[in-house]
């Protein structure tokens, strides 16, 4: 980057220059499988963490495959021969893709990085020069307006996205164009939006790369683009979520006070869904003093939407702070003006009471039931990607669960969903355990603690029976009256569905 700005983009309407480019990179093995067997894994996750020499020095040969790494993903200069035995070097200069440098040498004028889709596909994220590595790892001195490429939260929100084929999807804050390209696979219709035109400009780039189907691209913040009567069947974004005293950087600043606009764009998300649609985001909130932070989550949800909110980190004020300073590279810099905006960021959370900031996701599903589910929790452990087929048969448990009262759900039959394992805790040698949990191994990877007829209940349902008949049977077991255990058990068995422990046999 220059102190005049980003640099000049390679033209977006040249579509045969970019299919002739995206057939040379498979050639050469440019994607993410062949980056990993050229580099090896531990220069390859180097990179991931803005390291270069690892990588550098395993891209010292003459290969095809070396020379577009040196070239796109560290950004060296390469001789004009070399790149020529590779790709269509002269349409690739008169397009923009390349510039000359020096007497012999040619140069990428953007980032260029492999990309596996979730089928398999070979896809290529561009972006701006310096900006694709490591994401927002804190490369030097970010410019205002520049586009970055693929970071965790990107590869989060499309694992956690629903991927049901729709007829119209919508991403908002489109920043390279990763929503958008990876919604064009299932969606008939896709819509970007951008305060940024030049992201705009990369996502052509990175569609028209990655040979997918171009989307509606509009200029303008969140929803201000689309038009009044314009309703989506699924909405995600990645949007500048960062609590920070100015909007001083587009790509992660807000530009309104606290979370203010993860909560507009929640609650705007609403009435833009069609019935049965989904909205997914990213977010940070604020934990505010005498204030609870699962409250001000639910005062965010729109009406005529279940809601699924799960907080995935906390941190408090000052590991925040440091966290978007050292972001930017601030820390790089005059260590008295990096005082100062850490000062800044101090006031501004002190004048709102906030005391940490959380940050996670948010899922809203449009409903016609006259009375949504709003479920906000905390799960900071891990869990196993993509979650999207999670996600959706959360909701659709929801449903069902509303749909059956305990009499209609104790004729049900259930079926323990696979690789649900259950331990016993106790004492060695004691007679019973302590409590018995059950654990997921896929998902969200849950574990949750049941009593014995739990137990026991999980521990036989194979969709043969109805839960009322093996309560029957169990109660003879224990000894216990059937009535009452009839009418204490299906809390129990509603938490084991609403968590994925259970799914209904038919």
């Amino acid at each position: 980057m220059t102190d005049s700005g980003p640099a000049p983009l390679p033209t977006a309407d040249r579509l045969d220059i970019a299919a002739r480019l995206r057939d040379a990179l498979l050639a050469a093995s440019f994607t993410a499988d062949g980056l990993l067997d050229l580099l090896g894994a531990p220069a390859y996750a180097a990179l991931a963490r803005s390291e270069t020499v690892p990588a550098l020095r395993a891209t010292r040969g003459d290969t095809p495959l070396e020379t577009l790494v040196r070239l796109f993903l560290l950004q060296q200069p390469v001789p004009h021969a070399r790149v020529a035995a590779v790709l269509p070097v002269e349409e690739a200069v008169e397009a923009g893709w390349l510039r000359g440098v020096g007497g012999d040498e040619v140069a990428a004028t953007v980032d260029v990085r492999p990309y596996g889709g979730p089928g398999g596909e070979d896809w290529f994220i561009v972006s701006d020069l310096g900006c694709a590595v490591g994401g927002a790892g804190g490369i030097g001195q970010r410019d205002e307006g520049v586009v970055l490429g693929v970071g965790g939260a990107s590869t989060t929100l499309a694992g956690i996205t629903v991927r049901t084929p729709v007829a119209a999807a919508l991403d908002l804050g489109t920043g390279s164009g990763i929503q958008a390209l990876h919604a064009a696979q299932h969606a008939t219709r896709v819509t970007a939006t951008d305060l940024n035109p030049r992201a705009l400009h990369i996502t052509a780039l990175t569609l028209a790369l990655s040979g997918a189907p171009a989307a509606d691209l509009r200029e303008g913040s969140l929803f201000e683009p689309v038009r009044d009567d314009e309703t989506f069947d699924l909405i995600v974004s990645n949007p500048p979520f960062v609590i920070s005293p100015r909007a001083r950087l587009t790509y992660r600043d807000g530009g309104m006070g606290g979370d203010d606009l993860c909560r507009s764009l929640v609650q705007q998300a609403g009435e833009r869904l069609n019935e049965g649609g989904f909205a997914q985001f990213l977010a940070n909130w604020q934990h505010v003093a005498g204030e609870d932070w699962q409250d001000r989550l639910r005062s965010w949800v729109p009406r005529g939407c279940d809601a699924w909110i799960v907080q995935r980190e906390v941190q408090d004020v000052t590991q925040y702070a440091e966290l978007w300073l050292r972001d930017a590279g601030d820390h790089r810099g005059d260590p008295a003006e990096y005082q100062a905006r850490y000062d800044a960021w101090l006031d501004e959370f002190e004048a709102r009471k906030v005391r940490a900031v959380g940050f996670g996701w948010i899922t809203l599903r449009r409903t016609g039931s006259a009375e949504p589910v709003v479920t906000v929790e905390e799960w900071p452990h891990p869990v196993e990607q993509p979650l999207g087929e999670t996600i959706r048969a959360h909701f659709e448990r929801l449903d069902y669960l509303r749909e059956h009262d305990d009499a209609a759900l104790l004729d049900s039959r259930f079926k323990l969903v696979p690789e649900v394992v259950q331990e016993q805790v106790g004492l060695p040698g004691a007679e019973d355990p302590e409590h018995v949990v059950l654990r997921q191994h896929r998902g969200m990877r849950r574990a949750t603690k049941v009593d014995t007829v739990g137990a026991g209940f999980a521990g036989v349902c194979d969709g043969t029976l109805s839960a009322g008949r093996i309560l029957d049977a169990i109660a003879q077991l224990v000894g216990e009256d059937p009535v009452v255990l009839r009418d204490r058990t299906p809390a129990q068995i509603r938490l084991l569905v609403e968590q994925g422990f259970l799914e209904p046999a038919g």
